[in-house]
């Protein structure tokens, strides 16, 4: 359990990380501003997703693990170019888990720990909770990162019709998680991933 805790803390702060530091590539100081431009996991932490839920998670023998941080404020208004900046500041989180996926798998595959030591728990767990993070974060839901990449390329009437879903979206994806989403999509991905990766 404190290695899956640790490792998503890890996970989870390089993604939001990531969205600030795009974001203020673009020209968006929001995050710099707030303190938030930073690694250090406490300024990330939210008590309940950072925390608490996988916790439960994780006691409750869940076959994934995920949660959530304090979102990074973001300005779209302060993007250079608002359209390529929503793109890519929202894309940069997933994309950050991906990366870590493969810098995790690569380190895995150089075989420097014994079988389910530590150090072999440690990078398995960081292959497989980076791309259940990119995988989640990427589905078109707001506020998840996917429907905003999606936003981002809509004209504005659809943009602003599409975003009104947010008010929903926790409650559509606790219904998808009900129906199986996680079981019979995003674990076999996982999986499937995973596999590629290390073997």
């Amino acid at each position: 359990m404190i290695i899956s805790i640790i490792v998503f803390i890890i996970v989870i702060v390089v993604h939001e990380f990531a969205h600030g530091y795009v974001a203020y590539l673009f020209g968006d100081r929001t995050a710099k501003n707030a303190g938030r431009l930073t690694l250090n996991p406490i300024r990330h932490a939210d008590p309940l997703g950072t925390v608490l839920f996988p916790a439960i998670l994780i006691l409750t023998h869940s076959p994934v693990i995920f949660g959530w941080a304090k979102p990074v404020p973001i300005n779209p208004r302060n993007f250079k170019k608002p359209r390529q900046g929503l793109f890519f500041t929202a894309l940069a989180g997933p994309a950050a888990n991906f990366a870590l996926a493969i810098i995790f798998a690569s380190i895995f595959k150089m075989g420097l720990f014994p079988t389910h030591s530590v150090g072999w728990t440690f990078l398995l767990m960081g292959v497989m909770i980076s791309l259940v993070l990119g995988i989640f974060n990427l589905m078109p839901i707001p506020p998840l990162d996917g429907a905003n990449v999606i936003m981002s390329v809509l004209p504005p009437d659809l943009m602003r019709a599409y975003a009104k879903l947010g008010r929903y979206g926790f409650f559509i994806l606790i219904a998808l998680l009900y129906l199986g989403l996680f079981d019979k999509i995003i674990l076999p991905l996982v999986n499937g991933l995973t596999r590629f990766l290390i073997g």
